[in-house]
């Protein structure tokens, strides 16, 4: 059976071209070193359960995502800022997601610069989630 071609997210299709390019980027287990007033070394950690980033990115060579896809992610983040998703990837792996905090959620730039870009055309994007 061949793999699939997209990245789903609320039935959304995202070109699986887009790569994941955080993936290993964020680390589990948090700690913090503090020191008691004896100079012993206190050492605080533990595994965190949600946070996790997921940045799907194209580029200008691969993974272009087509202008009306992109701004359906846009207006689905919109619709509802704190909504919950859920992100299956090409290769099967499965995500609670939602679209990650801050400004440049989802981004994207056409591949040349088109006039008046119809809803096909390709666009090298970045979409930003965290898991929950």
């Amino acid at each position: 059976m061949a793999a699939p071609k997209f990245h789903t997210l609320a039935g959304l299709e995202i070109p699986r071209g887009m790569v994941w390019v955080d993936e290993f980027g964020w680390n589990a287990v948090e700690k913090n070193l503090d020191y008691s007033v004896t100079g012993a070394a206190l050492i605080d950690g533990a595994v965190r359960l949600a946070g996790r980033p997921i940045t799907l990115q194209g580029e200008a060579e691969a993974g272009w995502i087509k202008r009306g896809a992109l701004k359906a992610l846009r207006a689905l983040n919109e619709s509802n800022p704190v909504g919950e998703y859920v992100l299956v990837l090409a290769d099967g792996q499965s995500f609670d997601v939602q679209f990650a905090p801050g400004a440049a959620v989802v981004e994207g730039k056409p591949i040349a610069r088109p006039e008046m870009p119809p809803e096909d055309y390709p666009y090298a994007a970045t979409v930003r989630f965290i898991t929950v």
